[in-house]
């Protein structure tokens, strides 16, 4: 089996759309750290206007982010639309290609029908053929317009589960939206990574970089596991659970009985907190804390392993040091934010670096398993 041939528009092409999915991340993180989210009551209007039609005079306050997310998100849901469908294209003909494009032009169409069954039963829909999408290009490596499938299903899943967060006013749907967010970043620098040629043509050399596979993949792992914690942490309004650092209520652990947490909510600061701490946001924001230790430790770990078995100039060790410092502006950032009582610009920073890590992570990983990937994909086995 041979590897369909690279396309350098296509490469350039997708890591604009990574990019703009970062832009949106950020545009997200800040707002929830302005307390915005519910700034603009319905959804999919915006206080009944259509959304391309908003005065832009009511652009004030919360409004005016929360309005610009939504404009970006549907910006990002075009491009990646425009993606899918290029790649699906490029792969197939005749009867196949007519019917997929058919079926993607569907889809987002009836993202203008404006009636909430239809929002409820494309995102029932989306989730398995995410799930779908993923596993045929398990089946079939070289199929990347399967990833470009399960790309637009999760862009519409993320669209409607944003909207059904302001309807519905749940909170555990906006951490689902959140993680998401995180996921179809590094889904997409996934496709950008592999359609491009210099991977192809072997970023690392296999067996410069064996043992450095699984160091990888698991640091990569507890970072997308870290960010879990913040985007629960963030939506549960446990950013100032404990509102000092690096001790805990001037302890190393604080106190958790009813007592202790009691104090805690008449001392907090965090005005847009819904609900009073628990115990449970304590130790959600003591975990996340020790999360953020273990991430440091684990890429320290990696690119110290890099620099003992890979040349100066190889790419993947500066890959690693690239990727070690921005793990030591997030963590500085963790700190920042709280000793700012939770400045939305730092706590905005704070989850855009945290996305930008996991982006380099998924990056780094697909270097080292490159030849693993281009063999499965020309039909010999996972072993290099």
């Amino acid at each position: 089996m041979e590897l369909p041939p690279t396309n350098r528009w296509l490469t350039r092409y997708t890591w604009l759309v990574v990019a703009a999915t970062f832009v949106l991340i950020w545009l997200g993180g800040l707002v929830t750290s302005r307390g915005a989210g519910l700034a603009v009551p319905d959804w999919p209007n915006t206080y009944g206007y259509n959304l391309f039609l908003f005065p832009i005079s009511h652009w004030v306050g919360g409004i005016f982010y929360e309005h610009t997310h939504r404009l970006w998100a549907a910006l990002v849901g075009l491009l990646t639309a425009v993606l899918a469908g290029w790649l699906w294209a490029r792969e197939t003909g005749g009867r196949d290609r007519w019917l997929g494009l058919g079926a993607m032009a569907l889809a987002v169409g009836l993202l203008g029908v404006r009636a909430m069954p239809v929002y409820v039963a494309l995102a029932g829909l989306a989730l398995p053929v995410v799930g779908w999408g993923l596993w045929r290009f398990a089946k079939q490596p070289t199929g990347l317009r399967w990833l470009g499938v399960a790309a637009l299903a999760a862009v519409i899943l993320q669209g409607v589960l944003g909207g059904l967060r302001v309807t519905w006013l749940k909170d555990e749907l906006g951490v689902f939206h959140g993680l998401l967010a995180q996921s179809f970043l590094l889904l997409l620098t996934v496709v950008a990574v592999l359609s491009s040629a210099r991977w192809r043509r072997g970023l690392a050399q296999p067996g410069e970089v064996r043992a450095l596979r699984l160091p990888f993949l698991v640091a990569t792992v507890l970072i997308f596991g870290q960010l879990t914690l913040g985007a629960t942490m963030r939506h549960r309004h446990a950013g100032l659970a404990v509102p000092d650092f690096p001790l805990a209520y001037g302890r190393v652990w604080p106190r958790l009985d009813e007592e202790a947490v009691r104090r805690y909510n008449q001392q907090r600061i965090e005005v847009v907190a819904a609900h009073p701490i628990t115990a449970t946001d304590v130790v959600l924001h003591m975990t996340h804390r020790l999360g953020a230790c273990v991430v440091v430790g684990a890429v320290g770990w990696v690119w110290t392993r890099s620099r003992r078995r890979l040349a100066a100039g190889h790419p993947v060790r500066g890959l690693a040091a690239v990727w070690l410092g921005l793990i030591g502006v997030q963590f500085a950032l963790g700190a920042v934010t709280v000793w700012t009582n939770k400045a939305a610009d730092i706590a905005t920073a704070h989850v855009a670096v945290g996305a930008l890590a996991l982006l380099i992570g998924g990056v780094v990983c697909l270097a080292t398993w490159n030849a693993v990937w281009i063999r499965r994909a020309m039909g010999g086995g996972a072993t290099v």
